[in-house]
Order: C-alpha cells, then sequence, then structure tokens
C-alpha cells in the first residue's frame, strides 16, 4: 500500500504514478492527521511512504501519523520523498523510526519536484514546473523497479552537511520558523474556505467570511498556494510571487 502526504500535490502526484507502476492501492493520510485518529491500515505488499521534506527531514505530523498508527501485513518500508534539491541525511531518522515500529527499512529515494515553499523562494513557472515533474519520471520508474523486484533503494551517501541540515536546522526549523501569525488575506479575497478545508491543523478559521490563522502551523503552504484568488500573503515576503499548485492536483 503506497501511503502519502501532500500539501500542494507533489507527493500525491508521485504516489499515484507509483501505484500505476505497481498496480498498488493508493492512500491519502490527510483525514487521519486533521482528525487526529490512529490509522489501522493492512498491508500484503511492501508499506510505500510518500511525503514532502520539510528543512531535510520527513515532515514530523506525517511521522507521528506512522508513529501512532497500526501498519499490519508485511513489514517492509520504503520511502519517498519530494524536495526542491536534496533531503540530507534524512534517512536515520527514517531508520529508527522503522526499527521503533517493527518495519524492515528499505531505504528514501529522493524526488526533485518543482518548489512550494514561496515564504523563502520564487516558485517555478508552470511551463518549468511541467519540466521538473517530466525529468522526475526516470526517478520514479527506477524506485517502482526496486520495489517490484525486492531490492532496497539504493543506498546514499551523506557527510558532515547533510547532518548538520537534518538535525539542528531541522530543529531550529521547527522552533523558530514555523509561525502562522504572518498569514493574512488582502482584499481579493471572495470568503470561499478552500484555505480552511486545505489545513492539515485544522488551524484556519472563518469569521465574518475571512480567514484567521491560529497558532498552529507545518507550514505545508496549502493555503497560500491553493487560493483561487491568490488573496493569501505570508507577511510580505510572498508578495508578488508565483503560486504553485501541482498540475495534477485538482482544484
Amino acid at each position: 500500500m503506497i501511503v502519502y502526504f501532500t500539501g500542494t500535490g507533489n507527493s500525491r502526484y508521485c504516489a499515484k504514478a507509483l501505484a500505476e507502476r505497481l498496480g498498488d492501492e493508493l492512500m491519502d493520510s490527510f483525514r487521519f492527521i486533521r482528525d487526529g485518529a490512529a490509522a489501522e491500515l493492512y498491508s500484503d505488499k511492501p508499506w510505500i511512504f510518500v511525503a514532502p521534506t520539510y528543512s531535510w527531514q520527513m515532515p514530523r505530523l506525517f511521522e507521528d501519523f506512522i508513529r501512532h498508527g497500526s501498519f499490519s501485513g508485511s513489514r517492509e518500508a520504503y520511502f519517498l520523498l519530494t524536495c526542491g534539491g536534496h533531503i540530507g541525511d534524512a534517512g536515520a531518522r527514517l531508520e529508527a523510526l522503522c526499527r521503533e515500529k517493527g518495519f524492515s527499512y528499505r531505504g528514501v529515494m529522493p524526488v526533485v519536484m518543482p518548489n512550494n515553499y514561496i515564504v523563502l523562494s520564487q516558485a517555478p513557472s508552470m511551463e518549468k514546473a511541467r519540466q521538473i515533474i517530466r525529468r522526475a519520471h526516470p526517478t520514479l520508474d527506477k524506485a517502482a523497479a526496486c520495489i517490484r523486484d525486492g531490492r532496497s533503494f539504493p543506498l546514499r551517501r551523506t557527510g558532515a552537511l547533510d547532518r548538520l541540515k537534518s538535525g539542528p536546522v531541522n530543529a531550529g526549523f521547527y522552533r523558530f520558523f514555523l509561525r502562522a501569525n504572518p498569514f493574512h488575506v488582502t482584499d481579493g479575497c471572495t470568503g470561499c474556505g478552500q484555505c480552511q478545508d486545505a489545513c492539515v491543523e485544522r488551524n484556519i478559521s472563518l469569521r465574518d467570511g475571512r480567514p484567521v490563522w491560529g497558532d498552529r502551523c507545518v507550514q505545508c503552504m496549502a493555503c497560500i498556494n491553493l487560493c483561487p484568488a491568490q488573496a493569501v500573503e505570508y507577511g510580505r515576503a510572498t508578495r508578488g510571487r508565483e503560486r504553485y499548485r501541482c498540475p495534477d492536483y485538482p482544484v
């Protein structure tokens, strides 16, 4: 079974691609995470967990979803992380999680996809995004071939810089950067509520037809990138910046 978490569609795209290549079942973790419900899932086939990379690690909310869920049947676990460039030393933490859950760790495969973290950098144009996605297909083919043949993903070499990014830098990201208060809407907001529906943390509520953010945020970028009116901003950092939604992600 392929279990995924996505903010703006990249990881969903890759999960679907693997499901099509492997003839495997697809499961979205969103409703479990949003409702605080522990998953109870069964699969005869290996578990394939697909998620974005947040500061060179798998998102902690998805890690917690795996940690608190019941995944019976197969004890093999593969991980596929979408990223804008690389995933640092994310594998070490994933391997530790597998030991905790009684999984046989079969490795992690990074897949470069378009950047959606527009708080710090510009998202690609849609034309450029489609090019990046096309270039990801050989990696998805490689991942599917490994899983189909029962082989672990290739071992990735990591160094001190990778460990620094996935360790202290990641810890700093969660401590200092996961803030929701800079989010706000412009006069272009139509009050459609899509940002509220997209928030996995239930951190957005509508008051007098306008979204208001609470104090929880994982910065999945769903609210700002999926807003049909492009009315959500993050302080001044996102003004004038391209929004990103995976072309395959439903409106």
